[in-house]
């Protein structure tokens, strides 16, 4: 186990007493994981009671100033990881969450990973690209907090349809990472698909609209989910008003195993003639490909041909899956 303790100082500007709690956390998180000493040894070095170095030691973890990490070769967590690279040509990060566990909690775990990879990926100088959906909402709950510099959040796709902006939803995701990182966050305020394709060519001539596509053209770096109608944990495009019959009869008809950013795709990852496509409102698969890294978060055994269907589409580096879903992806 490799377990190391930040010494991210507080931020200028706070309080004194709230430096000088930080300063004790982090000496205290330091004493505990690095140098081995019991709580009881702390808090007779600290003269504190043992519990206030329990508090101290919980605080240095809530702010983001430890991170622990088990590298354990030869779990068979690790073997489905390597098996998954050398087929699939992406980095993955299997979640234990054997089969007794519940979909919800599966979920919650995975997002959990998920919010420690962000976390380590984007730093200062970097913008990030989100897809809101029920999984990244998950994410964003489990984000460490941690100071960055000129960063930005932007909004891969909009969220509005006939019964809502969507504006709500998809803004507390973002404020979460903007949140997170100390980030500016960009709104995409358009709706998630539009009634006609030639309303969107239209939309996608503004200036307003320009300008938030011009962001996403350069990220360095987007986070996602998979959209699928068989997940245990609804997708929300498929369950928040946003596709109607004659929408799912066009999916069906046309192959459709899955979404990212409301983008469509079939199980062999082509898209280009998928008719919901045309009017869609997120990054299509060519424009995705191009973000340097793409982190895929997924759960559930029901979304495995969405992430077939993902993985062939070539719009995945960095693969975030349960052990159940990683086991039916290379058995298949």
């Amino acid at each position: 186990m490799v377990q190391r303790v930040s010494a991210t100082e507080a931020q200028a500007g706070r309080p004194r007493s709230t430096d000088d709690r930080l300063e004790q956390a982090v000496a205290a998180a330091r004493s505990y994981y690095i140098q081995g000493l019991t709580m009881e040894s702390i808090a007779h070095e600290f003269g504190v009671s043992r519990s206030s170095v329990s508090r101290l030691i919980q605080q240095a973890r809530d702010a983001g100033l430890v991170e622990i990490r088990i590298h354990a070769p030869h779990e068979h967590g690790a073997s489905l990881e390597q098996e998954i690279r050398s087929r699939f040509r992406v980095t993955a990060h299997v979640v234990p969450a054997g089969a007794g566990v519940s979909e919800v909690d599966r979920l919650e775990r995975v997002a959990m990973t998920a919010g420690r990879l962000v976390g380590e990926f984007f730093d200062s100088n970097m913008s990030l690209g989100v897809a809101w959906g029920s999984t990244i909402a998950a994410v964003s709950r489990h984000l460490p907090p941690r100071a960055t510099h000129e960063t930005t959040i932007v909004q891969l796709n909009g969220a509005g349809n006939t019964l809502t902006s969507g504006v709500g939803f998809a803004s507390e995701i973002l404020e979460r990472f903007g949140t997170a990182f100390g980030a500016d966050v960009q709104q995409f305020p358009v709706p998630a698909f539009f009634d006609d394709p030639r309303t969107k060519e239209a939309v996608w001539r503004e200036r307003s609209t320009r300008r938030v596509l011009r962001i996403q053209d350069r990220l360095d770096l987007a986070v996602f989910g998979l959209g699928s109608p068989l997940a245990a944990v609804p997708s929300r495009v498929y369950v928040g008003g946003y596709l109607e019959q004659a929408d799912y009869r066009s999916l069906r008809e046309d192959r459709a195993v899955g979404d990212v950013a409301t983008v469509f795709f079939r199980a062999d990852g082509s898209w280009h003639d998928i008719a919901l496509n045309s009017r869609a409102t997120g990054p299509t698969i060519n424009r995705l490909r191009r973000i340097p890294r793409r982190i895929c978060v997924v759960s559930g055994l029901p979304k495995l041909p969405a992430v077939r269907g993902a993985l062939a589409a070539g719009i995945v580096t960095d693969l975030v899956i349960d052990e159940v879903l990683a086991q039916a992806l290379v058995a298949g």
